[in-house]
């Protein structure tokens, strides 16, 4: 049960590392893009491997991944779309003036972002009984772009340091304890209903990653985007049959 929140925290102290990366340094929009690009490779590789194989191998070609992958797509865009509408819609826009008046908003979608992730890292745990280090590292990773370029389009708007280093330690703690979640709900959980939630996950990082992701990438990296997310996916690959 530590280890899940350990895990857990540790997956997504990046954001915390990120921000202090974009706060100590003025990054270009170019690099930021690049190192989206790479986080967005990293994610969709622990999407197709990590999440969408390991939910086939538990119950083989059943409905219930189906209806995870559509159940996480949904759930993640209705909740994507009315936290745009308060203002959160351009959290990982590093160019855009975030509104100063929706913190709040900022920070549910933060952590409607690292949730699904965070519970799979819990569920790892009670799958195999050690953590999947494949996934723990494209958490981490994809992490990074995410805190870098909403920590940049913060500051534009006159956040101050400190305001900003306290958003992002509350979702590193909402993330630890989903993370725990994963581990006490599914430690007695039949086998369709671990397949559900990995699927599920993966339906919900898939749409965040082309919804938020993949157009700040593009929008800053430019024709790199698609190599430089080819590189992060081959590596993640690579971790993941170790």
């Amino acid at each position: 049960m530590i280890n899940a929140l350990f895990w857990g925290l540790f997956a997504a102290s990046s954001l915390l590392i990120g921000a202090g990366l974009a706060i100590k340094f003025n990054l270009s929009q170019r690099t930021i893009g690049i190192i989206m690009a790479f986080g967005v490779g990293v994610l969709i590789s622990a999407v197709a491997y990590e999440l969408t194989e390991e939910a086939f191998h538990t119950v083989g070609a059943d409905s219930s991944i189906v209806i995870g992958l559509v159940g996480g797509a949904l759930t993640f865009y209705i909740g994507n779309s009315i936290l745009t509408r308060k203002g959160a819609g351009k959290r990982k826009n590093s160019k855009s003036i975030q509104h100063s008046n929706s913190p709040l908003a900022i920070v549910l979608g933060s952590i409607l972002d690292g949730i699904p992730e965070s519970i799979v890292l819990g569920l790892g745990l009670v799958k195999g009984g050690t953590i999947s280090y494949a996934m723990l590292i494209a958490v981490f990773l994809s992490n990074l772009p995410e805190a870098i370029s909403a920590t940049s389009g913060l500051i534009r708007n006159g956040w101050k340091n400190f305001s900003i280093l306290l958003m992002w330690s509350s979702v590193v703690a909402v993330s630890g304890i989903a993370s725990l979640a994963g581990f006490v709900v599914m430690d007695q959980a039949d086998s369709s209903l671990v397949a559900f939630t990995l699927s599920f996950s993966a339906g919900a990082l898939l749409t965040m990653i082309t919804d938020t992701m993949i157009p700040e990438a593009y929008d800053n990296a430019g024709s790199l985007t698609g190599i430089v997310t080819t590189l992060g996916f081959g590596l993640a690959f690579w971790l993941s049959i170790l």
